[in-house]
């Protein structure tokens, strides 16, 4: 035998010493397999998992529970607005009410325009208005937010009325001086908790994407 056959030998032995060896490590198909479906495509990355239809909402879940009336408002506004964000909203109230409170204290009643429902500023502006009447001063520091909490939501679909009541725990520096500069109330070394409850309201899916503080309370 030359030995140009015992080299085809030898190569045809390995040939079939690999294809069995592949066979062992991928496996083999039988009968009919369906294809595989592709994976879904999020933001131009594959994402290898299925997909569950009618899932909860983890951005209500979150906050309220679903079957709950302020979890199907807050459902109902995302339908009408699918951008609407709960998570962002608590955040967004959060930036709000130390905006709100510490410009109440100081008396900014511009600042508050922009923020209150015509009732709520008229009641706020009452407020101010005697305190510049009798002389006195507050100086004010906002320390921290120590809470926020949705507490109760609802939604209006005859026009997209939309409201969500929020529990604030805030804590704040506060004193008050009269003409004369004497302190009548407060101590500038004394946090106190400031506890609220309050109510924002605004038409989802309108042009306008600010929230109006319209009610409040305790």
């Amino acid at each position: 035998m030359n030995s140009a056959i015992i080299q085809l030998l030898v190569l045809a032995g390995i040939a079939v010493f690999l294809i069995l060896r592949l066979k062992n490590v991928l496996g083999t198909r039988d009968g009919y397999e369906p294809p595989r479906e592709k994976a879904p495509v999020q933001n131009g990355v594959a994402r290898d998992f299925e997909v569950i239809e009618g899932g909860l909402d983890p951005d209500i879940a979150d906050h309220v529970e679903i079957d709950s009336r302020a979890g199907q408002a807050l459902l109902s506004m995302k339908q009408v607005e699918p951008d609407f964000s709960v998570t962002e909203f608590q955040s967004g109230a959060r930036q709000a009410y130390e905006m709100i409170l510490m410009a109440f204290e100081n008396g900014d009643l511009d600042m508050l325009k922009q923020f209150l429902s015509h009732d709520v500023f008229t009641s706020f502006e009452a407020v101010i208005e005697d305190r510049k009447s009798k002389g006195l001063v507050i100086d004010a520091t906002f320390v921290g937010v120590r809470e926020t909490k949705i507490v109760d939501a609802m939604f209006d679909p005859a026009n997209n009325e939309s409201e969500i009541t929020m529990k604030f725990l805030g804590e704040l520096t506060s004193v008050v001086t009269n003409e004369s500069g004497e302190v009548v109330e407060g101590d500038a070394t004394a946090i106190k908790k400031q506890r609220d409850v309050w109510t924002f309201a605004r038409i989802m899916g309108s042009n306008d994407p600010n929230w109006k503080l319209v009610a409040t309370g305790e």
